[in-house]
């Protein structure tokens, strides 16, 4: 990591994503023409690890990846992005996914093949080559690896997409998530008391805080940087800055509107990646 940065990392999944563009999504037994194809490992641990090493120079992703092309892929493009990979290997194949961008901007996601997250086994990850870090965004994983991110970070974020590892008696910093997404608010409707602080987003809206010492407050939305594209990772890039400004000891309100600045600059670029922002708050 540079020097007088924070040392940051995401646990999570990782998928390796088809995107195109239509018109809209199609309907029941419709066929539409999709245009401007790419591919990139995506799913919330990568976008995550991506938008952290943006701004903190270098960041460390813990994953679990499939013994093959797509798996192999999805190393050498995230270490291209400045990701420092630790996964675990599996005999099953890297989960794939489409997602279609309609011409509001919004995505629709097809996942191909289960979700691959770091459990922390026999032949896990080794935590002492991680090191010790500074904050990080927890986005699946198994209870272990909750445990072992919580040695390991001085900051711990996580969101209810990791519930199969959370309220299990270790204690987090932040716990972030969509209230415009029904599962995410199902699963953290349990979770709220493992929370130093809950964090919930609202979109155009902006979004909302709640810490255990009572403080509350709210925050506005950022204006977008140009025409809305893409709604793919604005929420984990919104969490992954979070978790950043944290590390650094930055105030509660001004690192939500930067992680709100973060995410409003996702939304304006093509996928998840094309626009993130990078460098430190000021």
């Amino acid at each position: 990591m540079r020097s007088g940065q924070a040392r940051v990392a995401a646990v999570g999944h990782v998928e390796w994503v088809q995107f195109a563009h239509v018109e809209h999504v199609p309907a029941a037994g419709e066929v539409v023409h999709a245009r401007d194809p790419f591919e990139e490992p995506a799913g919330g641990g990568a976008v995550a690890a991506v938008q952290l090493a943006r701004l903190a120079g270098a960041a460390a992703l813990i994953t679990a990846l499939g013994r093959d092309e797509h798996g192999e892929r999805s190393l050498s493009r995230l270490r291209e992005l400045g990701v420092q990979v630790h996964a675990e290997r599996s005999s099953e194949p890297t989960r794939r996914a489409v997602t279609l961008l309609d011409d509001a901007g919004e995505r629709t996601i097809t996942t191909l093949g289960a979700r691959l997250a770091p459990g922390g086994g026999a032949g896990g990850i080794d935590w002492v080559q991680v090191g010790s870090l500074d904050g990080v965004y927890f986005t699946a994983g198994s209870a272990d690896v909750l445990r072992a991110a919580r040695e390991a970070a001085r900051v711990l974020v996580a969101s209810p997409r990791a519930s199969e590892a959370l309220g299990h008696g270790v204690r987090i910093d932040a716990l972030v998530y969509s209230g415009e997404d029904e599962i995410e608010v199902r699963a953290a409707a349990r979770l709220h008391a493992a929370a130093e602080l809950v964090v919930i987003t609202a979109g155009e809206r902006g979004g909302s805080y709640r810490a255990a010492d009572g403080r509350h407050g709210e925050w506005r939305a950022q204006p977008l940087p140009g025409p809305r594209v893409d709604t793919y990772g604005c929420g984990d890039t919104f969490a992954a800055a979070l978790t950043f400004a944290l590390a650094r000891r930055i105030e509660l309100n001004e690192a939500l509107e930067f992680a709100a600045r973060c995410g409003a600059s996702c939304l304006a670029g093509r996928g998840p990646y094309g626009r993130q922002l990078q460098g430190c708050p000021p």
